[in-house]
């Protein structure tokens, strides 16, 4: 948010969606100067196990499998990275009123259509659970749920509420707004809010004095 490298403050279940906060690993993303926060496998190891999508014990155990397949690693890095940029301009352009290209739709329904061929019905203790069938070396498997998760927000009612944040100075953050009138405009009032709260102060003020000094001449 705001253009720091955060991928650990990311993901917020009540607000945020795991497709959106994938989106969100790029900072800056609708401006001029973007921040890539996956600069290798190991940055979306970690984002996928802050996101909640790997556990301590894959986590290790996909950063092994990389160390020992480097060039397949890196093969996926570049994969998912071309999927958070269609995700992240399909529902820019879905919150800002326009229709996603269909390059950027074709390179998800790729991808959902590969996370949906390892989807399964698993057992856990007395009930049932959606599940992935053989992830134990799939070095994309944190792909997966990202890929599902932009499908299933794409056809939710939550759609309408997915918003872009407006700082002027193109912070780009995805958001769902889940405000009651619909009414959030930022990443966080804290960073850019605050920010955009001191500029429109600066300007009032700013304007206040000019009026006086006219005022007095």
């Amino acid at each position: 948010m705001g253009g720091t490298a955060r991928i650990e403050e990311t993901f917020n279940p009540e607000t945020a969606r795991l497709c959106l906060d994938f989106a969100n690993t790029m900072d800056w993303h609708a401006s001029d100067h973007p921040h890539e926060t996956l600069n290798s496998y190991t940055d979306l190891i970690s984002w996928a196990e802050r996101a909640g999508i790997l556990t301590d014990r894959e986590t290790r155990q996909l950063s092994r499998e990389a160390a020992r397949r480097p060039v397949d690693a890196a093969a996926v890095l570049e994969r998912a990275v071309s999927l958070r940029e269609a995700i992240y301009r399909v529902f820019s352009a879905v919150a800002g009123g326009r229709s996603p290209e269909a390059g950027d739709l074709t390179v998800l329904n790729v991808a959902v259509s590969e996370a949906l061929a390892r989807l399964q019905v698993i057992r856990v203790g007395d009930d049932f659970a959606w599940g992935w069938t053989g992830e134990e070396a799939a070095l994309d498997r944190m792909v997966w749920p990202v890929a599902r998760s932009a499908a299933d927000l794409l056809i939710s009612e939550k759609l309408a509420r997915v918003g872009v944040c407006a700082d002027a100075r193109g912070c780009g953050w995805l958001f769902l707004d889940m405000s009651r009138n619909r009414s959030r405009r930022w990443c966080d009032m804290k960073d850019c809010g605050n920010r955009a709260k001191a500029r429109r102060h600066y300007f009032r003020k700013h304007e206040r004095y000019s009026k006086k000094s006219v005022q007095k001449r």
